[in-house]
Formats: structure tokens, sequence, C-alpha cells
């Protein structure tokens, strides 16, 4: 560090200071982007060998449950306990998990570890958005952004990649036992670069356990619903609707213990900003558009222009590359303006126009088209990312940027999660009308969707063209609907406060 002592503010750590820091959670948000795109490929293999076909779409629902959950709460405790501290365990966590996981011999065992690998997964981006905030201003953080969202385009590009590539000439445990090497570099790394972060003086309040206890029921039960997508029983089957009212429940009775709670877990202070608030709710519209868009975008290309499946992974590239780089242009333009709001709503129109145009395209129209628009989409949302982290952060008080940033996290994965299952959900209800008329099972859906092509090669011709046609409708619908949500992200961006970026 540039001074003997520990500094008291962001603007005491030198670039060099800064550089230290962002070197170790770098590498953590890599490790964590990094898992959650090297496991797709692997996911018909794990099948095939443990046996449990039934059970696949828990290896992702596991991870998803606990790692969102956890996420606020992970947050208030390094508010308590420090980000290093948290950052360490987080890391420890996720490398035995990760170890677990390869070593897994039934679905269940895997589907146990991946659910303990989400609460590391969640520590390691939580802390490394949060640590952000403790070295670098809100308005100087534009020059670092690269760093973290360069991790996330590696990993978006190159996981499926080295995932399938593992799985084929390996083997699937492996690309659970690669995180091993970077986990311990990671925490090297991390141990070193964040000893620079002040530390924690006087008394220590205790966590809130049983705030902790009722949000983990409330955001487990509504996600249990929103990741089956209404799959097996269907949304309004008793099931769901239990589970629907349960997760009400706890969410009242959370709002009135935090209320007598005398260190909350979600401070009332907190929900009373309504900068932060309205951040809340643009990170969960960012989200659940470029999920969806995710999701629809490779199925567009193979189904409406004819991809293959590997070409319609190189049409998606663009969409992906322009997320990052606009995410780090959306960080230097907010550090030269001071200001976020204008960004934000520049951001979200150009979502709408983008998902808008999506729309509009039909069977045979010219892939140039698709992917001009899917940039569009995949810009507006790099802007969007960083600074909407950058006016939470900046609006919230300092004692409370951890649980901010982890309710923050929480709303973009509740968002990702819902935007993919509705996407999903509208299609296969669009295709629902054309199955029916044809005189195919409900099931056939699904099976076109998941095997693309080759379902659908094996239908009369009849049937095929009316199939076609219903998923052209459910996509022009679905990018509808997203546009519809990013209208919504830029009425609530053009009425926050445009809040000037603190230089500390």
């Amino acid at each position: 560090m540039s001074s003997a002592t520990h500094p008291e503010s962001p603007s005491a750590f030198s670039h060099a200071d800064v550089l230290r820091v962002i070197s170790g959670i770098s590498l953590c948000i890599l490790l964590s982007a990094l898992d959650q795109t090297i496991v797709a490929p692997a996911i018909p293999t794990i099948a095939g060998d443990l046996g449990g076909v039934a059970g696949l779409s828990w290896i992702i629902s596991a991870y998803l449950l606990t790692s969102t959950a956890a996420t606020p709460i992970i947050g208030k405790l390094s508010d308590i306990h420090g980000r290093r501290t948290l950052m360490l365990v987080s890391i420890g966590v996720f490398a035995v998990a990760s170890a677990l996981c390869g070593l897994a011999q039934s679905m269940p065992q895997l589907i146990a570890a991946r659910a303990v690998q989400g609460l590391g997964g969640a520590g390691l981006v939580a802390m490394a958005h949060t640590t952000i905030a403790d070295v670098v201003s809100p308005r100087e953080r534009g020059r670092y952004q690269i760093y973290l969202s360069g991790m996330w385009g590696i990993a978006s590009i190159a996981g499926p990649i080295v995932g399938g590539a593992i799985t084929d000439h390996v083997s699937w445990r492996a690309i659970f036992w690669v995180n091993l090497p970077l986990a311990v570099v990671a925490f090297a790394l991390s141990r070193r670069a964040l000893a620079f972060l002040p530390k924690r003086e006087g008394p220590r309040p205790r966590i809130d356990m049983p705030g902790a206890a009722l949000l983990t029921v409330g955001v487990v039960s509504w996600l249990l619903v929103i990741s089956q997508g209404g799959e097996g029983e269907g949304w309004l089957s008793a099931p769901a609707l239990g589970l629907l009212a349960l997760g009400a429940v706890a969410f009242a009775l959370l709002a009135g213990q935090e209320r007598r709670a005398a260190d909350p877990l979600l401070p009332p202070r907190l929900f009373a900003n309504s900068v932060v608030v309205r951040g809340l709710v643009l990170s969960f519209c960012v989200t659940l558009i470029t999920f969806a868009t995710t999701l629809l975008l490779p199925l567009h290309f193979q189904f409406a222009q004819s991809a293959s499946a590997a070409s319609s992974g190189l049409l998606m590239t663009p969409f992906l590359l322009a997320s990052v780089v606009f995410s780090y242009a959306g960080g230097h333009m907010a550090r030269r303006l001071g200001r976020t709001r204008g960004i934000m709503a520049a951001a979200f129109a150009a979502c709408a126009v983008g998902l808008v145009l999506l729309s509009l395209i039909g069977a045979g129209s010219p892939t140039v088209l698709t992917v001009a628009w899917s940039l569009l989409v995949g810009g507006g949302g790099g802007f969007l990312l960083p600074n909407i982290t950058v006016t939470v952060q900046n609006a919230a008080d300092p004692r409370d940027v951890g649980v901010a940033t982890g309710c923050m996290l929480l709303l973009r994965s509740t968002g990702g999660a819902f935007g993919a299952t509705m996407a999903g959900a509208i299609v296969a209800w669009r295709l629902s009308g054309p199955l029916a008329a044809a005189g195919l099972p409900a099931a056939t859906g699904p099976a076109v969707l998941q095997g693309r092509a080759g379902v659908l090669a094996g239908l009369p011709e009849s049937a095929r063209a009316a199939l076609l046609g219903g998923l052209d409708h459910g996509f022009s619908l679905a990018f509808l609907i997203a546009a519809g949500v990013a209208a919504l992200g830029l009425l609530v961006a053009l009425t926050t406060s445009d809040l000037a970026l603190r230089s500390r």
C-alpha cells in the first residue's frame, strides 16, 4: 500500500493498490462465472453416467436457489466481519464443494454438492462487487470495470466450449476439478490483495438469524416455482400455489421482524431510500431482458433462420461481446458525466427498440438483421449492469453497502431466472395450439425445443410447418413482452433521482 497506515476512505488507495485488489477479485469473478457456463454441455453426459434424468434440472436449480438466497445474507455478514474474511471463506467453500461435485456417485450427491457450491459462488460474486465499493469511489469505478466485465465475457464465450471439450476428451468430473487450481490461486491473491482493506473495529453486532431464516424461506419458495417454469403439475397446481403462499407469508413476517430487530438483516432505512429501491427494480428488469434474450436468440437462429447448433453459438458472440464492451464503456461514461440516470434511460430505450425489432423478424429474414438488433440489446444491457451497481452503492449508506449490493444481486438473479422461464413458457404456450391441431402429444413441444431440428425432421410436412409457425409467433410475443419490461425500466430510470456520484 502507498502509505503506512490503513486507509480510512476509498480515496486513500492508490491506483497500484486498487490493481492489487482487482487482481484478486477478478479471478474470483472468473471462478464463479465459469462454473455457471461450463456445466451446461456436460449435463447429458452426467445423466448417462449417474442415471438421474429426472433430476437433471436440479443440477442448475440447486446452485441458483442457494446462491440467490444467500447473497444478501453474505453481504450483511461482510458489513459486520469484513470483505476479506467472507471472500476467503467463500473461496474455501466453493473449492470443497467443487471437489465433492467431481466425486459424486449419484444424482442426489451431485445436487447436494451443487447447492453448497452455490453458497460459495454467492460469496465470490457479492464480495467482488462490494470490495470494489470499498476501494474505488463511485465516480472512478468505470476505470476498473473492464476487469470484471472481461471475466464475465471470457466465461460466457469460453465456458461452453471448454466444458464440451473437457467432457468429450477427459470426463465430466474434470469440469468441477478444474476449479481447484483456480481456487488456490484466487485464495492466494485475495488473501494478499484484500489485506489492504481497512480492519473492522469496535463491537460487532450479531446476525439477525430470524430475518435470515425468513428471507431464505421466502426466496427459495418463490424461486422453486419460477425455476420449474410451470412444468410438472403446472403453475396453478396445489404445490406451486402452496409455495407461492409460503413465500408471501415468509416475506410478510420478514417485514415485521426487520422493524423489530436491533440490527436487522435488511435495514428498513435501506428501503426508505427511493434511489436504492428503484435501482433494485432496474436490476431485476435488466437481467430479465438479458436472460430472456440469451435463451431466445439461439432458438431463433436455429428455427427461424435454419442455423445449425454450432452456428447459432457463433451468431450469439456479437451479443455477448457487445455486453462486455459496452459495460466498460458505460463505466467510463459515468466517470466523465458524474451521473447515471441519463445513461440508464438511454440504455433501456436501446434495449426496448432492439427487442421490438427482434419481434418483427420472422422465418427467412436476413440473419444479419437479427445479429444487428441483438447488438442493441446486448449493448444496452452492458451499459446498464455497471451503472445500476454504481447507482445503488452510491445512494446506500456506507454501513449498508454490503447488504445493498447483496439485495441488488438477489434481484439480478431472480430477474434472470424469471426472464429465462418466462421466455421458455411463452414459446411453449404458443406451440400448444399447433401441437393440438396436428394431433401430436404435448410432450412434443419440449422435445422440439430440446432436440432442435432432429425432432422436426421426423414430423409430417404439415405438422412441421404448423410448429414452425407457432415458434415464430412465440418468439415475437416473448420479444415484445421483454420490450415491455425494457419500457418499464426506462420509466423507472427517468423517475430516479440523478444523484451526483461521490468522488470518495
